[in-house]
C-alpha cells in the first residue's frame, strides 16, 4: 500500500512538473507571440509569409506620411526654411517671436503636421527634394497640429547639395529596401547608408541592359534609380504578382486580422513588418512589397527554401539581451531590442485610448 502511495506521489509530481515546464519548452514553430504565420506567397527568389494577429486595433485616427504630403497637411523642409511654417504663439495678447535656427544639414529635416490627426513616420520612408533626398531613420509619432519637429534622417543621394525648392515630397511613396533600412535603423551610420545605396545601384546597373546601366550608374538619387523605367520593370516583375496575390488575401483575411509579413530572400528570412491593424497594412503594402522586391533583385545568393515553421520561429523571438527605450510621454514609446541574431523595433502609441504597438519591424543579423 505504501509503495503504491509513493508511486502515485511520484507520478503526480512528474505530471505537475511537466505542466509547469510546458510553457517554457514550447515546441519549435508554436505560436507564442500573438501572431500566426500563414503559408507563403512566392515569386522568383522572394517569399512573403502573411501574418495574422490575435486582435486588431482601431488606427483610423492616424495619418500616414504619404497621405499628409499629398494633402499638403504635412510639410517637410530643410531646417533653415521653417520660419514661415511656424504657428505664432501668444502671451498676454502679444505675439512671441520664435527662433528656429541653423541652415540646412545633411542629417536633419524639419516636419510640421498641420492635420488634426497624429502622424505615423516609418523608418525607411523616403522623402525627395530639398538639397538631397533623405530616408527617415526611426519610427515615431508626431502629434496633431504640431510645432516643427526635428527629424532624424539619412541622405540617400550623395553628390547633390542644391535644390530649387526647400520642400519635400514622398516621390510615389518610396520605401528603402531592407538592407538600406537596416543601416539607418540599426547602425545609424550615414557612411554605411551611402555604401549600401551604392551597392544597390551597382547591382541594379549590372542587371540592366548596357544602354541603361550607364545612366543608372550616373544617377545620384536612390529614389530616381528605383523609378528608372528599366529598374521599375525589374522590380514590378517580382513585386506585382506578390502585391496582387496578398492584396486579395488581405481582403479574405480581414476578419482574421491580417497585419503584416515575414520576408525571405533567396531562402533566407531577412525581415518582418507588423502593423496594429489590417487598415494600416493595406496603406503601406504597395510601397513595402516594392522594397522587398528590390532587395530580391540585388540579392543573387541562392539558399534553401524558407518554410512556415522557420518564419513562425523568427516572429516568436522578440525577447532580447538588451533594450533601448526612447519616448515622448503621452505620445509614443520607441523600443529597440537587440537579441541573438536579430534586432527588433517597436513603436507603441501612448495617446489616449491606445497603448498598442503601431508598428513592429524586425531584421535578421
Amino acid at each position: 500500500m505504501k509503495l503504491k502511495l509513493v508511486l502515485f506521489a511520484l507520478a503526480l509530481a512528474l505530471i505537475v512538473g511537466v505542466a509547469l515546464l510546458g510553457p517554457c519548452l514550447a515546441p519549435a514553430g508554436e505560436i507564442v507571440s500573438g501572431y500566426k504565420v500563414l503559408e507563403p506567397i512566392r515569386h522568383g527568389n522572394l517569399t512573403v509569409f502573411p501574418v495574422i494577429a490575435a486582435r486588431s486595433h482601431d488606427t483610423a485616427e492616424f495619418i500616414t506620411l504619404d497621405e499628409g504630403l499629398r494633402s499638403g497637411e504635412v510639410v517637410v523642409t530643410e531646417s533653415g526654411n521653417i520660419s514661415p511654417l511656424m504657428r505664432p504663439r501668444h502671451r498676454h495678447g502679444q505675439i512671441i517671436p520664435q527662433q528656429y535656427g541653423g541652415g540646412a544639414q545633411v542629417n536633419q529635416l524639419v516636419l510640421v503636421n498641420n492635420s488634426k490627426r497624429p502622424l505615423i513616420l516609418l523608418a525607411g520612408e523616403i522623402v525627395t527634394g530639398g538639397k538631397q533626398d533623405r530616408v527617415i531613420g526611426k519610427d515615431r509619432l508626431v502629434p496633431a497640429e504640431s510645432d516643427p519637429v526635428d527629424l532624424s534622417v539619412f541622405c540617400v543621394e550623395p553628390g547633390r547639395w542644391t535644390g530649387a525648392s526647400a520642400k519635400f515630397d514622398s516621390y510615389h511613396g518610396a520605401m528603402a529596401q531592407p538592407s538600406v533600412r537596416e543601416k539607418a535603423m540599426a547602425e545609424k551610420d550615414q557612411a554605411q547608408v551611402w555604401a549600401e545605396v551604392g551597392k544597390s545601384k551597382e547591382s541594379l546597373a549590372r542587371n540592366a541592359p548596357p544602354a541603361v546601366a550607364g545612366p543608372i550608374g550616373g544617377l545620384s538619387s536612390y529614389a530616381r534609380v528605383m523609378d528608372n523605367k528599366e529598374v521599375k520593370e525589374q522590380v514590378d516583375s517580382v513585386a506585382e504578382p506578390i502585391r496582387h496575390n496578398y492584396q486579395s488575401l488581405i481582403k479574405q483575411l480581414r476578419d482574421q486580422n491580417a497585419v503584416g509579413v515575414v520576408v525571405a530572400v533567396s531562402g533566407q528570412i531577412v525581415w518582418a513588418d507588423i502593423f496594429a491593424s489590417t487598415n494600416l497594412l493595406e496603406k503601406y503594402w504597395p510601397k513595402l512589397v516594392r522594397s522587398y522586391a528590390a532587395e530580391a533583385i540585388v540579392t543573387k545568393a541562392k539558399g534553401y527554401e524558407a518554410d512556415t515553421r522557420k518564419a513562425q520561429e523568427f516572429l516568436n523571438q522578440l525577447q532580447g539581451r538588451h533594450e533601448t527605450v526612447d519616448s515622448e510621454p503621452g505620445l509614443y514609446r520607441h523600443t529597440e531590442i537587440a537579441g541573438d541574431g536579430f534586432r527588433a523595433f517597436e513603436l507603441t502609441s501612448l495617446l489616449p485610448k491606445t497603448g498598442f504597438d503601431v508598428h513592429i519591424a524586425k531584421m535578421a543579423e
